[in-house]
């Protein structure tokens, strides 16, 4: 794999995996557009343990006092956790689905759901819930305030997120803001809710590596590569993201994906006609 591939679907991931635009669709529609090799199962290992160091490396306090908390331990001093002491453990009742799910359908996400016409159905379908949710919205809950019925509703949308082309971020921030919680925590509770989703796909994908030999030599760079620069791009996004909610909407995200999807679709209508 050449590095430059490396460095730019790292970019890519660390700028999708957050923002609420899907990092799968992405990922899969850039090797595709640009008849780019598919980086392999090697890489995609890479990709997410970089997405796993920024969130741990961002979040590090809030797991520490949410952990410590969970246990009974008086950890940390943000105030809204403080007051939220079961948030441990609504986390882990929340990553449930996802589990599930992906255990599931785990056939299909690597096969059929890659479709293009499917990826670009969901930009379209998850940015217009992202606009009513925009319009609907209603409440100002902070993390102090997010109870289990969030945290399962929140947890049950993560699910879907297994599909490419939805966006973890892009529909666990909007099952919260249905909910009721403001768009900076909606985002808050989202990141951290991904950590052990993502930490499980890292121990699979990483397993299964391991069974198909390790990682190759040829490799070894390009996956130090994208775990570098997807983690530390990624916390420089993370961080970006929560101070943007604090004053802007989602809207603009709405217009990307819709545009996004439409142009995807079309372009597929486009190659298969041509290809006929």
């Amino acid at each position: 794999m050449p590095l430059y591939q490396a460095v730019v679907l790292a970019i890519i991931q660390a700028f999708t995996e957050f923002l609420p635009i899907s990092s799968t669709a992405h990922l899969i529609l850039m090797p595709w557009l640009f008849g780019w090799k598919d980086p392999g199962l090697v890489f995609d290992v890479a990709l997410h343990a970089g997405t796993l160091v920024a969130i741990l490396i961002y979040f590090f306090r809030d797991w520490v006092q949410i952990i410590g908390q969970g246990f009974g331990l008086n950890l940390g001093n943000d105030p809204q956790l403080k007051q939220n002491s079961a948030l441990l453990w609504v986390l882990a009742a929340a990553s449930v689905p996802v589990g599930i799910f992906g255990y599931l359908f785990d056939k299909q996400v690597e096969s059929t759901w890659r479709s293009p016409y499917l990826i670009g159905a969901m930009l379209i379908a998850v940015g217009v819930l992202i606009w009513i949710a925009e319009r609907r919205r209603v409440g100002d809950k902070s993390m102090d305030k997010v109870t289990w019925a969030d945290g399962l509703t929140i947890g049950c949308a993560q699910a879907l997120s297994i599909i490419p082309g939805t966006s973890r971020s892009g529909i666990t921030i909007t099952a919260g803001l249905f909910r009721g919680l403001n768009r900076e925590t909606a985002a808050r509770f989202s990141f951290v809710l991904s950590a052990p989703a993502i930490a499980a796909a890292v121990l699979k994908k990483f397993w299964d590596v391991h069974k198909e030999g390790g990682i190759p030599a040829d490799m070894r760079m390009p996956f130090a590569v994208g775990i570098a620069v997807s983690g530390a791009l990624g916390v420089i996004v993370i961080a970006y993201f929560l101070r943007y909610l604090r004053r802007s909407t989602l809207k603009v995200f709405v217009y990307y994906r819709v545009v996004f999807g439409i142009i995807v679709i079309a372009l597929a209508v486009f190659l298969r006609a041509h290809a006929e």
